[in-house]
């Protein structure tokens, strides 16, 4: 029963929606929905191949098309100091477990430059960043880009990145991560004396979100303070507000970011996008606000998704069927770049559900890949 006082505090008590009004009236204020004076368009170009050397970008016939403000690639992102996206795939609530590797090896995270540098690692990566007065310019110009590709081996389902004889997404081993949590002795033992064990091979699908809104990123920047705003809707402002100042190498005070409406998430929204950086180093370097917008194609190539874990679960009953131990593996693909270890976090955490269970253990490895990485 709420207490006056916590009813004065409006605990307990229903709440009044504020934003009807101003959605059924058309004053939301979505990605597209937001410009600046003298603003420009973006586009990227992005990787055909899963996996492939770039040997060379030709970008002068696309520079010198009509209404084409620059093309600009990693060797020039590279060339005025900026840095990688400052991936921290652990997960940092509180409630959730911790993963480390078993051999007490430190987590090597792969660096992930915004434009492509060197190498392509997943369709969709991107490659060239074309700036125009109109979307339809940037769109022509990007067309004369000539990439010069060498295709690599690609390696795509989890257990195949495993294996010995896999391509290596990276100059060293697919596995990225090797995990494991609970009490082991005690799992062990009870299986040991189990009267039934029964087991399940699975796979949790991947997927991606798709929100009515792709993803939006629009930029200017203020020469005389040295200040860059970045309007771009999502979960929340703190986290690209940190990661965009540490791929510009500046401070987080000088980097403001707001997110208005929202038109759906379902998590691909709660991380930093390249593009988030991309288009704040275009602003600084152009002199004029940059802004980008996601069609649905590049959505579904290169938002985050989420899920894709590989899993052998196997429960431990004695003779009247009650649970004796719970032991699984939850083999996560996390993608060309570990960007989060939260799936694998969750479906290991969870997968003892709410039955009481006297033992469990879990091995939780995650391996690279080359397709969009995971976070959701």
């Amino acid at each position: 029963m709420t207490s006056p006082v916590e009813a004065r505090a409006g605990i307990g008590q229903p709440l009044a929606r504020r934003e009807d009004r101003r959605f059924l009236t058309g004053s939301g204020r979505y990605g597209d929905d937001i410009c600046l004076a003298g603003q420009a368009v973006a586009y990227v170009l992005r990787s055909p191949h899963a996996h492939a050397a770039i040997l060379g970008v030709e970008t002068r016939a696309a520079g010198a098309a009509p209404q084409v403000v620059a093309v600009l690639t990693a060797a020039d992102y590279l060339a005025d100091g900026n840095r990688p996206m400052p991936h921290a795939p652990g997960s940092q609530s509180p409630p959730d477990i911790a993963l480390a590797n078993t051999d007490g090896s430190a987590i090597e995270v792969p660096a992930q430059m915004p434009l492509a540098a060197g190498r392509v690692r997943f369709v969709g990566e991107p490659v060239a960043l074309v700036v125009a007065e109109t979307l339809a310019a940037a769109k022509d110009a990007a067309e004369l880009i000539a990439v010069e590709y060498r295709a690599l081996p690609a390696v795509t389902p989890a257990a195949q990145a495993t294996a010995r004889e896999a391509p290596r997404v990276w100059d060293r081993p697919n596995v990225v991560l090797d995990a494991m949590v609970g009490d082991s002795a005690a799992a062990e033992a009870a299986f040991a004396r189990a009267a039934h064990v029964a087991r399940l091979d699975t796979h949790v699908q991947r997927v991606t979100g798709v929100p009515l809104e792709p993803r939006a990123a629009l930029a200017e920047y203020d020469a005389a303070s040295g200040r860059y705003t970045l309007y771009a809707g999502g979960g929340g402002v703190g986290r690209p507000k940190r990661d965009v100042a540490h791929m510009l190498g500046v401070d987080e005070a000088r980097v403001r970011v707001v997110a208005y409406d929202v038109g759906g998430n379902y998590g691909t929204r709660n991380s930093t996008y390249p593009e988030f950086a991309l288009v704040c180093w275009a602003a600084r370097r152009l002199g004029r606000p940059v802004k980008w917008l996601c069609e649905r194609g590049e959505a579904l190539v290169t938002d985050f998704q989420g899920r894709d874990l590989t899993v052998a679960a196997e429960l431990a009953l004695d003779r009247e069927g009650n649970f004796l131990a719970f032991r699984t593996s939850n083999l996560s693909n996390v993608g060309a770049y570990a960007v989060s270890f939260v799936p694998l976090t969750k479906g290991t955490e969870l997968s003892t559900s709410l039955y009481l269970v006297p033992a469990a253990r879990a091995r939780a490895p995650a391996v690279i890949s080359n397709t969009i990485s995971t976070a959701p």
